[in-house]
């Protein structure tokens, strides 16, 4: 498959700070990365190289088999960013806005970009010092979005949305996955990033400390067990990998970390009338791994 962005070595210093270290990254056409990390873990940092806005110290990025340094004004044709806090025009209209920053990126589908106005409920009429937040946002997603770039670098792209412009978003973003579109979202709503992307990375001050679906994120975190009896619960601390162990009068919960099949068989012998086990969240992932990272600083 062939990839969208490519990151080889990306290191960047501001004075002695180093604040990226030799970041290895591909995003793959088509895909939808999720990119995490608490703040100062050096996210900006990356987008604002991949826009070519600053200089690495050392190594390259890509866009579309572009260097992003070499070649800024072919990058950006392929490109379309979404900031999260929006610094637009305040005595522009809303569609004066929209125009301005279609000639910018040089393409805009027009039909498409009037949907998305509905659909985002959004009066473009308005002078942009008018706006709230939100209505600014949705200023940047409809342009990011009608442009029909082949890259979307979004960055916190839903500050300042309610929840049902948050749902438009997603359904945004997932018609540009279809679409072809590749979209490198880098937010704090975890819910938002486990409902859309296809690979998730973390990064840590400054390096890359995790990297894959979520699927093969999960032995970050245990699976959580819930089970209900007619007598009391089994006995289960004895059991390698179980925790977090709570019984009151006939309920059991419990964590267990690799294999479950020894508390399979524990809880089969006490013939449980209901049994519930559930994989962690990203968010139990993230915490998972923001801790175990910070034990080891």
């Amino acid at each position: 498959m062939e990839n969208a962005i490519e990151i080889e070595g990306l290191t960047k210093y501001y004075g002695d700070f180093l604040a990226l270290e030799k970041l290895d990254l591909t995003v793959a056409k088509g895909e939808i990365l999720g990119f995490l990390g608490p703040n100062g873990a050096g996210k900006t940092t990356t987008i604002r190289c991949l826009l070519g806005l600053i200089g690495a110290t050392d190594g390259t990025a890509r866009i579309h088999g572009l260097d992003v340094q070499k070649d800024k004004v072919a990058t950006h044709r392929h490109v379309a960013y979404v900031p999260g806090e929006a610094n637009l025009w305040p005595n522009l209209t809303g569609i004066e806005t929209l125009e301005l920053l279609a000639n910018i990126q040089g393409a805009v589908d027009d039909r498409y970009r009037q949907e998305l106005v509905d659909r985002f409920k959004f009066d473009p009429n308005k002078k942009l010092r008018a706006y709230s937040k939100g209505n600014r946002q949705k200023i940047n997603l409809i342009a990011a979005f009608a442009s029909r770039a082949d890259v979307l670098i979004l960055d916190e792209p839903t500050s300042g949305l309610d929840p049902l412009m948050e749902e438009v978003f997603r359904e945004c973003v997932l018609e540009a996955k279809r679409n072809g579109q590749t979209v490198f979202l880098s937010s704090h709503i975890l819910g938002e990033v486990e409902a859309l992307c296809d690979r998730v990375a973390v990064l840590r001050s400054g390096k890359l400390v995790e990297l894959g679906t979520l699927e093969e994120l999960r032995h970050l975190s245990a699976v959580t067990v819930d089970a209900t009896f007619e007598g009391h619960p089994p006995k289960v601390s004895h059991i390698k990998g179980v925790s977090n162990i709570k019984t009151h009068k006939g309920h059991l919960t419990c964590q267990v970390q690799g294999s479950i099949d020894t508390l399979l068989m524990e809880i089969a012998k006490a013939h449980p009338i209901s049994f519930l086990s559930r994989e962690p969240s990203l968010e139990e992932l993230f915490l998972s791994l923001y801790g175990e990272v910070e034990e080891k600083a």
